[in-house]
């Protein structure tokens, strides 16, 4: 069995770590139709709106990955990883645009990199990889954010 009891733990110390400002689903774990409510919303969002919604995106990808990795549903919580790979590079192409409430994004980022670097630390060693992978990618666009902000 690919699940460990240490996810439940996992789960309940990020719940707690979460820090105040930054989760704007006010403790509500996310679910399919508010990740697609938000993909539509980034779609018809400007363009310099985009990397924070995009990074809220991900920080709501990280956390149904999360819970879907602890319901036993790997296949699915793989498919968000891969997902949010690809959403973070959208972020590292989107930070240098002319973005507001691009401190909100750092943030959201820097949280889910937290996240995933519990996922890793708790997850089995077929999983180990595609994780480190969606961490590499987070960090970086956090990076890139956090470059950003020190240019401003």
């Amino acid at each position: 069995m690919r699940i460990h009891a240490s996810w439940i733990i996992v789960i309940a110390l990020t719940a707690a770590a979460a820090p105040a400002g930054a989760d704007p689903l006010d403790g509500r774990l996310p679910d399919q139709q508010s990740i697609a409510a938000l993909e539509e919303r980034i779609s018809q969002a400007p363009a310099k709106e985009q990397c924070f919604l995009y990074a809220e995106l991900i920080h709501q990808m990280t956390e149904l990955s999360l819970k879907q990795y602890a319901t036993g549903d790997v296949d699915r919580a793989n498919q968000l990883l891969q997902q949010i790979q690809q959403i973070a590079h959208k972020v590292r192409l989107k930070v240098a645009d002319n973005n507001k409430r691009l401190k909100n994004a750092e943030i959201l980022l820097r949280h889910a990199a937290f996240h995933l670097n519990e996922m890793l630390h708790a997850s089995s060693y077929e999983d180990r990889p595609l994780v480190e992978q969606t961490l590499t990618q987070v960090t970086q666009a956090d990076n890139d954010a956090m470059m950003q902000l020190f240019k401003k």
